[in-house]
This record gives C-alpha cells, sequence and structure tokens, in this order.
C-alpha cells in the first residue's frame, strides 16, 4: 500500500546540486495539492503549441502521422484545464483556454471545423461540447457577446447530434448514434458507446442547467437503447459498440471513460431529479463496476489495453475517469465514501511515476508498477492532473445552473441549418437565451448506442 500522507519520490531529501527533482505532494493538504497540479499542468502545456506562430491554436500536434494527437484530445485537455483552474482557482491560463476553444468552434459555431471533416466522429465533437459545457458549469468567464457561447455551443452539438441524419433509420439499431459523421469516414456503420455517451451526458447536464425536461428525455432514451443493445449489461459491464446492420457484434473491450462517462450522466440525471430511484439504482450498479474492474489494488488501470499496447488516446481515458468519479461524487453525495478513499490510493500511485523527462518530474502512464515507465505524453499530463484535481471536489462548489450562478447564454436552436430537425418541441424552460420558452430538438424513437475513438 501506498502510504498517502506525504510523497517524496527519487530521494528529495538528499538531493545534491546535479540530481533532478521529482514531483512531490502531500495528499491531506490541499495547498500541496493545488501546488503539486500547478507543475503538472506547466509541464502538460509544454506539448501544446498552438499558442506559437504558425500553428493552429486549441489542437495539439497531429493528426497522425504529422503528429501523435488526434483533434478531440485538444477538446479533451481543455476541459482538463477548465477542472483543474476551478478546483485551484488558477487563472494563470485563461486566455489561453478561451482563445483554444474558440477557435476551434467552426464557422457554425458547433464545433465542426472544416479542416477537421475527414476524421471527424460524433465523440470528437462530443468531447468539445463536454468542455464548452463544462465552462457553463464552473461559471468561467463568458466569451465577448459578438463570440460563441460555452451553452449554445453544447446546445449546437447536442441538436445537431440529435438530428436523423446522424443516426440509424431503422432495424435492431435504430436510433443509434453513429461513430463517424459523414458516410465516407471509415466507422460510419460502427455504433458505440462513447459517442452515445457523450450524447447522454450532454443531454444530461444540459437538463440539470436548463431545467428543460426534453434534454432529460432524450438522455434516458438513450440510456435505454445502450442497455437494450446489450453495451451495459446485467452485471453493470460497459462495452465498447457493435456494427450495422444489426449491432450484435458486441465488442465487449471496456474502457475507462466509458463506464465514467455515463456514471457522471446518471449522477447529473440523479441530480436534476431530485435523487429519483432510478438512477441511484444506475449510479450504484455503474460505480461498484467501475471501481471493482479499473481500480485493482486501488489503482486506475486501463486494463483493455495495459501493461503494453494503448495507443495514444487510450492514454488519456484514466485522467477522465479520475474527474468523472469526483464530480459524481458532488452531484451524488451517496457516493462520496466510496469514491474519495479509491480516488486517493490511485492518486498516490499516479504521482510516483512523475519522476520523468528533463526537470523529473513528467509523469508515466503504468501507475500499478511502482516504477516510472518512461512514456511521457499529454495524455499522461492529463491523467495526472486529473487525478490531483479529482481529491479537490470535497471542498469545491458543485456544477452551477443557470438559476444557481451560471451566467452563460443559451441558443436552444443553435446548430447549422444542415441539422434542423422537422418536429420541434416548445417547452418552458430557464435557459437564459433570452425567452421564457424555447424549441428543443427532438426525434422519435430510441437513440442509440456508442462508439470508439479510435477503432472501428
Amino acid at each position: 500500500m501506498v502510504q498517502l500522507s506525504t510523497i517524496v519520490f527519487g530521494g528529495l531529501g538528499l538531493l545534491t546540486s546535479g540530481a533532478k527533482a521529482a514531483l512531490t505532494v502531500n495528499l491531506d493538504d490541499e495547498a500541496s495539492i493545488k501546488a503539486a497540479a500547478a507543475l503538472v499542468a506547466e509541464d502538460l502545456l509544454t506539448f501544446y503549441h498552438g499558442d506559437e506562430p504558425g500553428q493552429v491554436p486549441g489542437i495539439l500536434p497531429g493528426p497522425p502521422p504529422d503528429g501523435d494527437y488526434y483533434w478531440w484530445i485538444g477538446g479533451a485537455m481543455w476541459g482538463a484545464l477548465l477542472d483543474y483552474r476551478h478546483y485551484t482557482g488558477d487563472k494563470d491560463y485563461d486566455k489561453l483556454i478561451t482563445d483554444a476553444i474558440l477557435f476551434q468552434t467552426g464557422p457554425d459555431e458547433d464545433f465542426m471545423p472544416p479542416n477537421w471533416t475527414a476524421s471527424m466522429g460524433n465523440d470528437d465533437q462530443g468531447f468539445w461540447a463536454l468542455t464548452a459545457m463544462l465552462a457553463a458549469e464552473t461559471a468561467y468567464t463568458d466569451p465577448e457577446p459578438d463570440q460563441a457561447q460555452w451553452l449554445s455551443l453544447a446546445q449546437a452539438v447536442f441538436n445537431e447530434q440529435t438530428h436523423e441524419d446522424r443516426r440509424v433509420p431503422s432495424g435492431r439499431c435504430k436510433g443509434g448514434l453513429r461513430w463517424q459523421v459523414y458516410p465516407s469516414n471509415n466507422g460510419y456503420k460502427y455504433i458505440n458507446t462513447i459517442a452515445n455517451g457523450c450524447y447522454f451526458n450532454i443531454g444530461a447536464r444540459l437538463a440539470r442547467y436548463t431545467g428543460n425536461d426534453t434534454y432529460a428525455e432524450l438522455a434516458s432514451n438513450t440510456w435505454d437503447i445502450l442497455t437494450n443493445l446489450g453495451y451495459v449489461d446485467e452485471d453493470w459491464n460497459v462495452y465498447d459498440g457493435a456494427h450495422l446492420p444489426d449491432c450484435t457484434d458486441v465488442n465487449k473491450a471496456q474502457f475507462s471513460y466509458n463506464a465514467a462517462l455515463l456514471l457522471q450522466g446518471c449522477a447529473f440525471m440523479y441530480n436534476h431529479t431530485d435523487g429519483a430511484a432510478e438512477w441511484e439504482e444506475r449510479i450504484n450498479g455503474l460505480l461498484n463496476r467501475t471501481l471493482e474492474f479499473f481500480f485493482p489494488e486501488g489503482i486506475a488501470v486501463e486494463r483493455a489495453c495495459e501493461p503494453g499496447n494503448c495507443n495514444t488516446d487510450m492514454t488519456s481515458y484514466k485522467g477522465y475517469m479520475h474527474r468523472w468519479l469526483a464530480s459524481t461524487s458532488q452531484l451524488a453525495p451517496f457516493t462520496v465514501d466510496r469514491i474519495m478513499p479509491v480516488l486517493k490510493t490511485s492518486t498516490a500511485a499516479a504521482v510516483k511515476q512523475c519522476t520523468g523527462g528533463d526537470n523529473g518530474r513528467f509523469c508515466g502512464f503504468h501507475w500499478d508498477t511502482g516504477v516510472f515507465d518512461n512514456i511521457v505524453g499529454a495524455g499522461q499530463q492529463m491523467n495526472v492532473l486529473g487525478a490531483l484535481s479529482s481529491l479537490l471536489t470535497v471542498k469545491a462548489a458543485a456544477p452551477v445552473t443557470n438559476t444557481t450562478g451560471g451566467t452563460s447564454v443559451g441558443n436552444a436552436n443553435a446548430g447549422s441549418d444542415e441539422t434542423v430537425v422537422t418536429q420541434p418541441v416548445e417547452v418552458t424552460t430557464g435557459d437564459r437565451a433570452g425567452a421564457g420558452f424555447i424549441t428543443v430538438l427532438f426525434i422519435a424513437g430510441a437513440m442509440g448506442a456508442f462508439a470508439w475513438m479510435s477503432f472501428d
């Protein structure tokens, strides 16, 4: 068992002038956690060059073969930094974060920049929307009025992904959100958990933020399809997805971000419904299985690909799991005693990996080995940043809504003209769109299953 009270690696007490430092942190001290997180965030941004002359704001170097990272990981990184900012109060990166996100919104302010058409997945678009939603929920500084707004960006993505053109029209997979947006892209016939999971999660959060139950209804429909297709089984295993025509060839690989994204979505639904029993049951089922499967010995392991064959995408999943479990503990407080001790033991192991690089504190990936693995990257830094941030949720403010401090301006009809639904539903809402009634896009029938970001 790792000693939790104080973690000091690399013999820091015996350092000579020529020795490297290592990341140090006292996990029982909030100030120490914040200080360590600041160093991890600083090292994370050494992988980002979008603010340099001639580079593209918002994205990490890529996609392959031009660099290691696909477009979506840039969006995920800004989400990790928004959580870090919220939990620590560090506003040093505000301009960097805002400029990066807004640069990638695209001409229709919906996270569909034309340069990424050839590899645009619904999950890719969804991850940027998750970050925009997080900005709204953490009362992050709003953009100038003539720019895209955080809430309306999330609504635009949700609206477009509700449209029938993104979904399976008939058969056993009917209503399922496809992995890829365009028919020409490899993966268009894969109906995966992560794409549908993003949609479910965003819908649950929009419901809570705006008070509009149509979002909740659509999210609930998506949950039903996931379970009906067997992507979430009776033992609460969460699988990766399946292919058309009938979605019966379920890929039973289990990835931590799939389970954690669904769990957090259920927590938002639980909170929005004032503790509905069905969402409490789903939280308990997913949480128990997630802790059992992904935290053997209390340390996060990406079991589908560790020890040796995780790709660049997969090296970032543990951080999302830590952050979304922590968020779950805020929204569903009955989970705190199960979640926080595990996050603490896992974070202790994570920090122990941070002994690499020229400064002696870059982080590795294999947390359960106790030995630095010399595998560094943006994903590994995001993981440890997410782990450290997750320990600060106990004293942090819960996500706001538009009645509890949220200021982000919404637009219930946001999205491109190409994805306007022909059957709008008018509902009362607290949305800050400037009107008492909004039109929320709705598609008849069940919503869909999910997909994996990297493979078909």
